[in-house]
Formats: C-alpha cells, sequence, structure tokens
C-alpha cells in the first residue's frame, strides 16, 4: 500500500525518516521544495499534493488542525485511509478548542465524505523520531477509528517503531486529544523536554 505524507514540517519529515525503506512512501507539501528534498534524502518520491492523494491508499495529515480539516474538505479522499496526527490548539496554545463533545478526528472526518479516519500519533513529540526505533518500539501510539481502517494502520505504527495501543472507535478521539494537551504541558509548560511520551504501566500483584 502506498502511504502520502502531507506536510514537511517536523512531524512529517519525521515519520517519514522513519518509514523511509519499509513503505512505499510518496512525500507532498505546499512547500513542494521542500518535500522533494526530504524525499531525496530518504530515497522516496514527491508530488503535488492532488497526485500524491490520488497515488495513495494511506495519507497521513501531518498538518496543524485548521489546515487538516480545510485539506479534508477540500481532496479527494473516497476510499483513503486518513491518519490524523493533530492535537486542536487554541492559538495561544492555552488548551484545546473542544472539550468533550467532538475532537479535531471527527471534525476532520465530517469533511472528508468517503475516508477512514484514524486517529494516532498525537501523543508523540516529533523529537522521538530521531531517536533510535530500540528506544521507542515500547511507547505506544493510541490509534481510535473504523476498526479494519486502525488495523491497518497499526502496521504502519509498527513500521515508524512503535507500539500499538488501539482504543476503540474514533470518538476515542476525545480522550487522545487531552492526553496530547497534557503531554505538550508537561514538555514545554513544566520543562520535561520533548523526549517524553504516555506509557501505562502494569503493577503486579
Amino acid at each position: 500500500m502506498k502511504t502520502a505524507i502531507i506536510g514537511t514540517g517536523n512531524m512529517g519529515a519525521g515519520l517519514a525518516r522513519r518509514l523511509a525503506g519499509k513503505r512505499d512512501l510518496i512525500l507532498a507539501s505546499r512547500n513542494g521544495a521542500a518535500a522533494k528534498s526530504i524525499a531525496e534524502e530518504i530515497g522516496s518520491s514527491s508530488a503535488p499534493i492532488a497526485t500524491a492523494v490520488a497515488e495513495a491508499d494511506i495519507v497521513v495529515l501531518a498538518l496543524p488542525y485548521g489546515s487538516a480539516l480545510e485539506f479534508a474538505g477540500s481532496e479527494a479522499l473516497e476510499g483513503k485511509i486518513l491518519i490524523d496526527i493533530t492535537n486542536p490548539l487554541k492559538p495561544d496554545f492555552s488548551g484545546l478548542l473542544f472539550a468533550n463533545e467532538t475532537s479535531a478526528a471527527e471534525q476532520i472526518q465530517s469533511n472528508a465524505k468517503g475516508a477512514k479516519v484514524v486517529k494516532a500519533f498525537n501523543t508523540i513529540f516529533a523529537e522521538l523520531f530521531a531517536a533510535s526505533p530500540d528506544q521507542t518500539v515500547t511507547i505506544p501510539v493510541f490509534l481510535a477509528g473504523d476498526e479494519d481502517a486502525v488495523e491497518i494502520s497499526a502496521a504502519l505504527v509498527r513500521d515508524a517503531g512503535f507500539a500499538v495501543e488501539k482504543i476503540g472507535s474514533l470518538d476515542a478521539a476525545r480522550l487522545l486529544e487531552p492526553l496530547g494537551m497534557l503531554n505538550i504541558r508537561l514538555g514545554y509548560g513544566l520543562g520535561r523536554g520533548t523526549r517524553i511520551a504516555p506509557k501505562w504501566a502494569v503493577v503486579q500483584g
């Protein structure tokens, strides 16, 4: 299956480097030169956004939430799996745009007619992509969405060097996005840095 990564910021570029050689990748962004440069670096291909979407089976939205929402409503995504990695932050980064009544992933799904949206990677800082995979293989990426789409997306998560934690249907993104916000607060607001990620421990006994 071909995977398109839309966006070449820290998250998109980092994920592309992790998947290089393991996935049939095509990179695209509004800055075509950046997509081309990263694609050449990792031995992949790049294309205009519309072409990348048309060719791909899986589309990763490595964009800010507002851009991702607009993209979902404007591109031909029928039959695609759309992986939403966003956190819908307020402009001043003080919190999330939504409380518990909806989520960014559900809003993107509303716009992306005919696609299956999966929430993933929103609790992972971009810096973790630069770590050795053996340092991240037990760090979970939480996935929420359609069961079949989640199963396909889980294989991509494993290829990227992370563990898989499936948490149910897409409305579970309402739990994941606050978790992403907590991680951001710990990392930036409380000085823990960006090599952290949530991971549950089992206490025996």
